[in-house]
């Protein structure tokens, strides 16, 4: 890849995938100008609101950030602590503050990723045996389920198959 080195290329390759794009929307596709009075509606078949799935994106994401960079992080009890319970944000405020946090550990993950001094394959000192590239990859896949998921609501939810 241009005269990358393999962990270059492999490190930018993983920011590619924590931003979007290429074969995946993008975050910031998905939420952009998103109609406020269906944040917390829930079609019929629909398990979750756009606010859930918002929140559950930011949670989730949230865990895998710092699960990656603090020791001593303690995730979420499953499932409860990844789903929020309100189908609607309080209010506008609340799902802009989503959108920002989301945001800003997407960044610190693409920050993590790309440090040289990050190792991709060494598993972390705690949990199980992950590394930061499973965790990475991780983030990437569950955002873009997540997302595809929000876009499939918001199509939903105001009858449009147009693109965004």
């Amino acid at each position: 890849m241009n005269g990358l080195s393999n962990d270059q290329a492999l490190r930018q390759q993983l920011v590619e995938m924590l931003e979007g794009g290429q074969a995946h929307l993008r975050f910031e596709e998905v939420v952009r100008d998103w109609p406020e009075p269906t944040r917390g509606l829930k079609p019929p078949g629909a398990a979750h609101t756009p606010w859930q799935v918002l929140e559950h994106i930011r949670i989730a994401l949230s865990d895998i950030l710092e699960f990656s960079r603090n020791p001593h992080h303690v995730s979420p009890k499953w499932p409860d602590g990844y789903w929020p319970s309100e189908l609607a944000p309080a209010d506008a405020q609340a799902w802009a503050r989503s959108i920002a946090q989301i945001r800003l550990d997407l960044d610190a993950m693409k920050a993590l990723v790309e440090d040289p001094e990050s190792d991709l394959f060494a598993p972390f000192p705690w949990g199980e045996g992950q590394a930061l590239l499973r965790e990475a990859i991780l983030a990437a896949d569950h955002n873009a389920y997540h997302l595809g998921e929000m876009m499939t609501l918001r199509r939903t939810l105001t009858q449009s198959s147009e693109p965004l």
